[in-house]
């Protein structure tokens, strides 16, 4: 997958909020942000803060000599800025720090940031350890013959054990990509079934499910470890696919995925 097209992840997304990445960095997160509609949402979630310190300090801005620090960091105008969330976000804080309060707020923004994008999260936590994982996968992890049609219905009907799903072959396959294996592992003293699959593109590829309680979510994406994910859940799972395939034929490959296994 060319990276131009990556979604960015969190830790890409709040650097970017905070003015922390070089101008190709920015450059290729903006032309992202302008044709996926998903990213351009998770970068206004991560811009929101669950901090009200903009009016708690209004007096002090008002005070506070924001046109000479505005020069003097070369913050551009409000007419000339092409991300308005993240040059307000710099002019709020150059305009505390003349208030002498900037590193009381700062600290806490940051520490609002941190909380909220990592927050404890069974969804996100269960995500992050498998995309560590998958990420150490290559074709060779996955060669070798592939299963046969008894041997996938037997792999996954030990899967079904632990999940309390039904699963087949039909139902997980993914089109034009090759089923290469399906196994138990643990997360949280829960089962985690894996999926792996070997695409003849981009490479490997998991469709991974853990026992949950969060309820039913619709799909969402993101990106982890210089892969796309599509993850969701309905009343007893939580379902996540990975991979390196561009992130519209993730999603489609994910619809799939879900229709069958919801039938």
């Amino acid at each position: 997958m060319n990276d131009k097209n990556k979604i960015p992840s969190d830790e890409e997304l709040t650097a970017y909020i905070d003015g922390e990445l070089s101008n190709a960095e920015v450059s290729r997160i903006e032309a992202v942000l302008g044709s996926d509609e998903h990213a351009a949402a998770r970068l206004a979630f991560l811009s929101q803060s669950s901090l009200s310190f903009q009016q708690a300090f209004e007096p002090l801005l008002s005070a506070a000599p924001k046109a000479r620090l505005d020069a003097m960091l070369g913050i551009l105008p409000a007419e000339a800025r092409p991300v308005p969330a993240r040059s307000n976000r710099r002019g709020f804080l150059a305009a505390l720090a003349a208030c002498l309060v900037a590193g009381i707020v700062a600290d806490r923004a940051v520490i609002g940031i941190r909380n909220r994008v990592h927050a404890p999260d069974e969804s996100n936590e269960w995500r992050a350890v498998v995309a560590e994982y998958i990420a150490l996968y290559t074709p060779d992890t996955l060669a070798g013959p592939s299963p046969s049609g008894e041997a996938q219905v037997a792999q996954l009907a030990r899967l079904d054990d632990k999940l309390g799903l039904s699963l087949s072959p039909e139902a997980v396959s993914l089109p034009g990509i090759e089923f290469k294996r399906a196994q138990m592992l643990q997360y949280d003293e829960k089962p985690l079934a894996q999926i792996a699959y070997l695409d003849p593109e981009t490479g490997p590829l998991a469709l991974c499910i853990v026992r949950s309680d969060v309820g039913m979510k619709e799909p969402d994406v993101e990106g982890r470890n210089g892969m796309n994910v599509v993850y969701w859940s309905n009343a007893t799972n939580a379902f996540m696919l990975i991979g390196r395939i561009p992130i519209d034929r993730m999603q489609e490959l994910a619809d799939g995925v879900r229709a069958r296994i919801s039938a």
